[in-house]
């Protein structure tokens, strides 16, 4: 009797380890690294020495990628996994650690279990981009994962992947070429430096093979750069995104209830900014857990207005299905499905709230 139970146990785990053994291969051929950046470590050191000396300034304004339709390829392009997480600028100051968002905010103390790792790097003066993330057991990074941590104060599973370094030790970067900073970065990062630090490496693939490759495992799709152009601060053509699905962030207008909690949110009235006027942008009803939906409840009935933050109000958010109306400056970030001719988000699902962008800056994202 005990035999056969013991055969089909083992038969179980043989199965289960084969399977994650063809995922492991699959996520190494993916995360297979460019060539290009081995090659080129020798020369960060002449990076180094060519770059103008200059005092580690408080923060440089980010880089920021374009949104295109397909991912370019060539030999001036390098590619990386784009992340699902909160932009942060690393600024490592003689042991003293500033984690800025986007916007320049000290999140320091949200993400404590990186700036350790980042008092450990051997460098008096640095300033690091890149991006705080939480992965789900394949590997792949979550919003949704980094907000729940942010929100019960965990930081065990956070990690910085970083993908430039705009200044080191008193040398000012951002006019070298992206491979001779990726390639100072690389120097930096080595490792046993902690777990929550790791470097964005770039890889060797053709980026629209990549950007497949991403899409077929569920990632949010790839970061492209060109990789002899300086660091420019702002949104350009220097970085290029191409996405998996049409993901952005976008403004909370108003709430509908839940229908099975009074305290809870049940669908929010989405809109976005466009020639300094409010659009409407249809609503997201999926995607909330129930202690989301009681805790957005919270915040947006304390914002609660009596009139529309837009006009005109379209009919499907009119009657009945009038929903509670808030002052716009919540801002969330959305998953969807395209957009319908109306200007609706189609099968659209929540994925977090955003704390690091303003509300009058959310527009609707256009593929180039």
């Amino acid at each position: 009797m005990t035999r056969p139970a013991r055969k089909h146990k083992s038969t179980g785990r043989r199965k289960h380890k084969h399977k994650a053994r063809r995922s492991t291969h699959r996520n190494r051929r993916l995360m297979r690294e460019s060539p290009k950046p081995r090659r080129r470590r020798a020369a960060a050191g002449r990076a180094l020495a060519e770059a103008p000396h200059a005092g580690l300034p408080r923060f440089v304004t980010p880089c920021l990628a374009t949104l295109v339709d397909k991912a370019p390829d060539g030999k001036r392009w390098e590619h990386e996994l784009k992340f699902d997480g909160y932009r942060i600028q690393a600024r490592l100051d003689h042991g003293k650690v500033k984690l800025l968002t986007r916007k320049g905010l000290d999140w320091t103390a949200r993400f404590s279990s990186v700036a350790h790792d980042i008092a450990g790097l051997h460098a008096k003066t640095a300033l690091i981009d890149g991006e705080v993330v939480v992965e789900d057991s394949k590997g792949i990074s979550r919003f949704s994962l980094l907000q729940q941590d942010l929100s019960s104060g965990r930081h065990g599973r956070m990690v910085l992947y970083a993908f430039d370094l705009m200044h080191l030790d008193g040398n000012d970067l951002t006019r070298q070429p992206l491979s001779a900073r990726k390639a100072a970065l690389a120097k930096l990062i080595r490792r046993g430096h902690g777990r929550h630090l790791r470097l964005s490496r770039s890889l060797a693939r053709p980026g629209p093979a990549l950007l497949k490759e991403a899409c077929r495992m569920g990632l949010e799709g790839i970061i492209s750069k060109l990789n002899d152009a300086p660091y420019r601060p702002g949104r350009g053509r220097d970085w290029v995104k191409t996405k998996c699905s049409d993901r952005q962030e976008l403004v909370v207008a108003g709430f509908a209830p839940s229908s099975v909690d009074a305290h809870a949110v049940g669908a929010l009235v989405l809109a976005f900014y466009g020639r300094g006027k409010l659009h409407y942008a249809g609503r997201v009803g999926t995607g909330f857990t129930h202690e989301t939906a009681r805790r957005l409840y919270r915040t947006l009935k304390s914002r609660e207005r009596k009139t529309p933050p837009f006009k005109p109000v379209p009919k499907e958010e009119s009657g009945r299905r009038k929903p509670i109306w808030v002052e716009p400056t919540t801002v969330v970030e959305v998953d969807f499905h395209g957009w319908t001719q109306g200007g609706r988000v189609r099968q659209a699902s929540f994925q977090g709230v955003r704390r690091d962008k303003a509300a009058r800056e959310v527009v609707r994202e256009v593929r180039h």
